[in-house]
């Protein structure tokens, strides 16, 4: 059993070739992966772009979160299975809430570490909230 065609039984566009899904996972795939590897690189030797990159990724993610969801709202959520409580709460509010809790959480770290950099050594003492 593939992972598409269960979790289809929560959302249905993951059954058929739903075009802004199908875009979304090519942007995702191309774009976000190519960005996943560059952020690795970019922790791993320390590079003074991290945050950038990690900013950059988040918002993307993020972006495209809203975009698979929000239309479907939209409409009324017809190819959401709203009615099947494990569907609903596991597969769309659990999994895909995970996909906005992990960006939210690294955005947060990458403006912390940014407003500290930013202050370094020029608010000694300061509290930075």
């Amino acid at each position: 059993l593939s992972l598409g065609k269960e979790y289809g039984k929560a959302d249905a566009r993951w059954l058929y070739f739903d075009p802004t899904i199908v875009s979304l996972e090519i942007l995702t795939v191309v774009l976000d992966g190519f960005l996943a590897l560059f952020l690795i690189y970019a922790i791993v030797k320390d590079k003074y772009y991290r945050h950038f990159i990690q900013i950059t990724l988040c918002v993307c993610e993020l972006y495209g979160d809203w975009m698979t969801f929000f239309p479907e709202w939209l409409i009324g959520s017809p190819n959401l299975d709203t009615d099947n409580w494990f569907y609903f709460w596991v597969y769309l509010v659990f999994f895909n809430g995970v996909w906005v809790l992990i960006p939210g959480l690294l955005l947060w770290q990458s403006w912390v570490e940014l407003r500290r950099m930013h202050h370094k050594g020029t608010n000694v003492g300061k509290k930075l909230w």
